[in-house]
């Protein structure tokens, strides 16, 4: 294909190749072109090689043997490597001299740590920036010049070595001026960029601008005159993909804050800009009642989920960013109630720009009325709708710092998302509520030459984790990002302060934060406290998020993780599974008959055993794990924290960093309780309504599950550190047992608003994720008439979740600050092997604690079936009361008010079944 160049267009998903003729320098017609274009093809080759930084290459299990290594070079990508024959197509090569593994620079050796052993090679230092634009090739060649082995080489240490002053740069993207815009892209591999400019989204091109490189940063720029706001704008880089050769990519920017229909185009815009900031927004504060991270109790919401099923919100708002405006509407009624108990933070599933979803012309399936609970038709036609439909979670990245179109009323217009978006933080912050954004930094929707590919049609090999042979890794699900990398930490980084100070978000739960390092995310809680003033007069931007260890990044195989074990201290949260499992039963990818009916502390465990486990356990067997359960249950209480001494089912006294969880796992991993976050429910798996339907007796009614669930809720509760909640969670909420409705529509993922049906037993879930349990899961969905809960029954869990609320709001003795308060005022009663198993019993001391608005209290959660009644000498001769939450005449569960009771003669306590109770004594 020498001297021409092949157009690569989309064809039904696929890539199709085109023969075009001579290559040619970019024009006015390319920026309307296709969005890529193949100037010079090459063959596919692994990366088995590694660039290190500018002067050193590594070559993983190479021969060291006889013959000489040189690496060879062509700027058109014509270079050929033939094994048993020689190079072809080089521009030239350098001879390379091998060096002493011994010598690599110590913080290098640290860095590529993962790299298999191999000889190491030293490269002419003035020669790496020319050689990183150019289709390059390292060669092991026998004596007479013939080709024995060769690769390509991954090329990240030397970017981040040669450029790292790019990370200093802070106006990536566009800077638009009264009567000019600036353009920045980094982009050290390309061999050339230029700008296309548009007046609309959908206007053919109306300028096409070189762009000067900056040979220090590797950042290449240009500037217009005259007024851009309002115009859009992409990229044409030529540059040497691994996959494809020299190509020439039309290009959204990495940097993008907005954009036209499905992200074709960037926005031009100052985001300062009176125009895109709605009334009063300037002046509208976030809520200031969070003074420690343990004050948050946070509530996981959908924007599409919020409001797509609320005949409240007018028609043109359901689904989109606007629903949070109408504030009479069932769900801002909702919303209110809950930040008027105590809830503080709503956590937004995915609202960056996605790559899932049509923004224009998406579908809704038509699911007819009347089918049988456990039908298979709903599935079938929300399957066969997934890749048009208007529905997904959101964890596929396309654009990190633009607002999703599909939630905009308008798309196509870049202006509509900024404002709207802007209206429902607006709206939420107006409402008492602070908004938090869960954000997917961890991977992209797709890399490589793909049409919705950012980062790696920019700079081809930098943005993601490449495995040894140069691919992708795609533990995470999708393509992994590689923020251990200086640039992509940086747009990271950049990213989260955009979100913070020109939307205001005040909190971000990151997903999969285990695949990141430890020293960014600290890097990025300082840069976003710097840029809202937290250490002056503004608002403290908090940071949770998944700290899963797993994958090709597991036990810090190459950095020190952002993971559950590797943060204490930092005072970053992680989602806690200590007491999440326990309380649930089993784990979260449990599947099939023995495995998803396991029980846990509040649903049957032992004393209420459903049919499954008394057939395959021993009662001294179900006992033991009863005890142990409990124990876990008393870690979530305390916060995970390491150092806090617990008394243990069989009596010891220990340190929850030696209690074992998981096998091979510390059952306290925090160093502070804001370091944790509790819940027994998100977006994951199935809900705990749904997860209940499997382990709870098949006898259990309605009312008992209710019951069940704000057992559940109380134990998140009264947990130390942060309180997290799914959305509808206080309301029973099903999804007909879809255990990953990620992409299962709104048929699955409704809410119910008026409080009269939680939409169990809407059909069986979609095969895909739950076809191999359906032998479980339809006799299960045809008993709906004995399961599914009465609107009755949805008015008492969501009427007790807001005392509950109010409860932990009443006291900072359930949001403890630090791990030396947990371990000076909170005492276990009713622990070793002596205790009433289905109890639990703490004490809280509030004497001279700031906020603790009580002398001291004393919590019983009670999940057994049966009312019980414990004797605690230590509580002897008290004046306790019952809280005043449960004494106000709309209280939800009754029980306690009539049932409770405190015997201070004998330190004795008698709590109803299914019950959680909280005894206050006045200061």
């Amino acid at each position: 294909m020498s001297g021409n160049y092949v157009r690569r267009l989309s064809v039904g998903g696929a890539l199709a190749l085109t023969c075009l003729g001579a290559a040619a320098a970019p024009s006015l017609a390319d920026c309307d072109g296709p969005f890529a274009t193949t100037l010079q093809a090459a063959p596919a080759t692994d990366a088995r090689a590694y660039w290190l930084n500018r002067r050193i290459i590594k070559w993983p299990g190479a021969d060291a043997g006889a013959g000489v290594f040189k690496l060879y070079y062509s700027a058109s990508a014509q270079l050929r490597a033939t094994p048993g024959a020689r190079v072809s197509g080089a521009d030239g090569s350098l001879a390379l001299s091998r060096i002493d593994a011994a010598n690599v620079p110590a913080d290098v050796a640290q860095r590529f740590k993962f790299v298999g052993a191999g000889p190491v090679f030293a490269v002419p230092t003035a020669q790496s920036p020319a050689l990183l634009t150019q289709q390059v090739m390292l060669v092991h060649e026998a004596d007479d010049g013939t080709v024995r082995d060769a690769t390509t080489l991954q090329l990240p240490g030397a970017l981040d070595d040669l450029y790292a002053g790019a990370a200093d740069a802070t106006d990536l993207g566009v800077t638009v001026r009264a009567n000019a815009a600036a353009f920045k892209l980094w982009a050290p591999t390309a061999q050339n960029v230029a700008l296309c400019t548009y007046a609309s989204g959908s206007a053919k091109a109306a300028a096409i601008t070189p762009m000067r490189r900056d040979d220090a940063t590797g950042i290449w720029s240009a500037t217009l005159d005259g007024k851009q706001s309002g115009r859009y704008y992409q990229y044409l880089v030529d540059v040497v993909a691994p996959t494809a050769g020299l190509v020439r990519n039309l290009v959204t920017d990495p940097y993008s804050i907005s954009l036209t229909t499905d992200s074709r185009r960037s926005y031009i815009a100052d985001l300062n800009a009176a125009k895109l900031k709605p009334a009063g927004w300037d002046k509208t504060p976030a809520p200031n009642r969070v003074a420690a991270q343990t004050d948050m109790s946070v509530y996981e919401l959908h924007v599409r989920d919020f409001s797509i099923n609320d005949a409240s919100v007018s028609a043109a708002h359901r689904g989109k960013y606007a629903a949070f405006t109408e504030a009479r509407s069932n769900g801002m009624r909702h919303l209110a109630a809950l930040s008027k108990a105590g809830m503080t933070d709503i956590h937004l599933l995915p609202v960056y720009d996605i790559g899932s979803v049509p923004e224009q012309g998406c579908v809704t399936p038509q699911i007819p009325a009347g089918l049988a609970p456990d039908n298979e038709q709903a599935q079938a036609l929300v399957t066969a709708a997934k890749l048009t439909d208007c529905y997904n979670w959101g964890y596929d990245p396309y654009h990190y710092s633009a607002p999703e179109g599909s939630y905009a009323t308008d798309p196509a217009d870049g202006a509509k998302r900024i404002v709207e978006f802007r209206q429902m933080v607006q709206a939420l912050h107006q409402t008492g509520l602070r908004v938090g954004m869960d954000v997917v930094y961890n991977h992209t929707y797709i890399a490589g030459q793909n049409e919705k590919s950012v980062l790696d049609r920019v700079v081809p090999g930098y943005y993601h984790r490449l495995d040894a042979k140069g691919g992708i890794e795609r533990s995470t699900c999708c393509d992994n990002t590689a923020t251990e990398h200086l640039m992509m930490g940086k747009l990271m980084v950049d990213s989260v302060a955009l979100w913070a100070v020109q939307y205001k978000i005040d909190s971000f739960r990151f997903d999969l934060m285990g695949h990141q390092p430890r020293a960014v995310m600290e890097q990025l809680q300082a840069r976003a406290d710097r840029a809202t003033g937290r250490h002056g007069s503004g608002r403290p931007i908090n940071l949770i998020g998944e700290g899963w260890n797993f994958g090709e990044v597991a036990d810090g195989a190459r950095f020190v993780q952002a993971s559950q074990l590797s943060l204490n201290g930092s005072g970053i949260g992680t989602f806690s599974d200590r007491g999440r499992d326990a309380v649930r039963g089993g784990g979260g990818g449990d599947s099939g008959m023995q495995m998803i009916t396991r029980q846990g502390y509040i649903n049957g465990l032992a004393y209420d055993a459903n049919a499954d486990a008394e057939a395959a356990a021993t009662a001294a067997g179900a006992a033991a794990e009863l005890l142990h359960a409990s124990d876990l249950v008393k870690v979530g209480l305390a916060g995970s924290i390491r150092s806090y001494p617990l008394t243990i089912a069989d009596g010891r006294t220990i340190a929850l960093q030696d209690m074992v969880y998981g096998g091979n796992q510390p059952a306290g991993y925090a160093s502070e309780p804001g370091e944790t976050v509790n819940y027994v429910e998100n977006h994951d798996n199935q809900t705990l309504f749904d997860i209940n339907v499997f382990k709870l007796p098949a006898a259990t009614t309605p009312r008992q599950r209710a019951q069940v669930q704000m057992l559940g809720a109380a134990i998140n509760a009264f947990s130390q550190g942060v309180a997290y909640y799914h959305a509808g969670f206080d309301l029973l909420r099903s999804k007909s047992l879809d255990r990953n409705s990620f992409e299962s529509g709104d048929w699955f993922n409704r809410l119910d608003w008026s409080y009269q049906d939680n939409y169990y037993g809407t059909g069986v879930p979609r095969e895909e994720d739950n076809g191999k349990d359906y032998a479980l899961i339809k006799p299960l969905l045809r008993n709906a008439a004995a399961i599914k809960p009465s609107p009755a029954d949805i008015a008492y869990a969501r009427d007790a979740f807001r005392d509950l609320l109010a409860i932990r709001a009443s006291s900072t003795l359930f949001r403890l600050r630090s791990a030396d308060d947990i371990r000076q005022r909170l005492r276990f009663h009713n622990t070793g092997p002596g205790q009433v198993p289905t109890v639990i019993v703490a004490h809280l001391d509030g004497a001279g604690y700031a906020g603790a608005n009580f002398k001291s209290l004393t919590y019983l959660i009670n999940v057994d079936k049966v009312a019980q009644r414990v004797t605690v000498a230590e509580e002897q001769g008290r004046a306790y009361r019952l809280h005043p939450v449960h004494t106000r005449a709309g209280a939800a569960d009754q029980r306690v008010r009539s049932e409770a009771r405190y015997d201070p003669a004998t330190g004795g306590f008698t709590v109803p079944p299914r019950s959680a109770v909280v005894f206050i004594e006045a200061r």
